[in-house]
């Protein structure tokens, strides 16, 4: 419960301008020079904050330079709290949980497809902005379902001059969250395991950062509740360094001899 609220109040904070929605019009303030922990669309009506990935491609695009200060800021706050962004702050990861909760049957997925995330931050997020040296966000643009949820609907529905543009691409982004929707449904955080560029950067950092989940081998009983409540299957007392945990703290308050902390 006490995350849940944590969540909600991130997703609030980093969009206050909610009333935007109505009429279509983007915050451009100050405040849009900063980084946001999670996936939040620059575009979103309601967000005050930039999208650190997006941050990252388009300043990456300007005469072929890396985005740095967007890439420092991310890493900086990964070193700090890894993939508890993800499972604490990242409203794009609120969204995809209550999905979740929708009834359907659930499945498990397979290790290999969780690389898939490690493919796109590297072509889509490093090189091709870059390499093409036009600017373009190209997993924004080509892929990002948090980005046509929270902006491309939104602003297509307040804006008619937009509606006379749309086409292949606008088809293809809306079949790409179609698909992620769909996969969050029938499996716990589908986008953040297997799509996002974001989870994999904090992930890598995940068994570097400061807040950490611990396991005392010694006070363990192996009674394996941790493992059967764990949301991604993982195995808390081997994984607890796991580039996938997002520091739910599930495993920890349902572990009856508190060997993990």
């Amino acid at each position: 419960m006490k995350r849940r609220l944590i969540q909600v109040a991130a997703m609030i904070l980093t969009n206050p301008h909610a009333a935007n929605f109505f009429s279509g019009k983007l915050y451009r303030g100050g405040l849009k020079n900063f980084c946001a922990p999670g996936l939040n669309c620059w575009s979103c009506p309601a967000a005050t904050l930039s999208c650190p990935i997006g941050a990252m491609q388009a300043v990456g695009g300007m005469g072929g330079k890396f985005g740095f200060y967007a890439a420092g800021v991310t890493l900086l706050i990964g070193l700090i709290l890894g993939r508890a962004v993800c499972g604490f702050l990242c409203p794009f990861g609120l969204i995809q949980e209550l999905l979740n909760k929708i009834p359907s049957p659930k499945i498990s997925l397979p290790k290999k497809i969780l690389r898939v995330k490690y493919f796109l931050l590297i072509i889509f997020v490093m090189i091709l902005p870059v390499a093409t040296k036009l600017g373009e966000p190209t997993f924004c643009e080509y892929i990002c379902p948090a980005g046509t949820l929270e902006a491309g609907l939104p602003l297509i529905a307040t804006h008619e001059e937009f509606r006379g543009v749309l086409g292949k691409l606008f088809a293809w982004k809306v079949s790409i969250l179609l698909a992620v929707i769909a996969g969050c449904i029938v499996a716990h955080r589908f986008f953040c395991r297997v799509m996002c560029p974001l989870g994999a950067i904090y992930g890598l950092l995940n068994k570097y950062s400061c807040y950490q989940l611990n396991f005392a081998a010694d006070k363990c009983v192996a009674c394996g509740r941790c493992k059967k409540i764990c949301p991604i299957e993982l195995d808390p007392t081997k994984d607890f360094s796991s580039a996938e945990c997002v520091r739910c703290g599930k495993c920890k308050k349902i572990c009856p001899t508190r060997a993990l902390t």
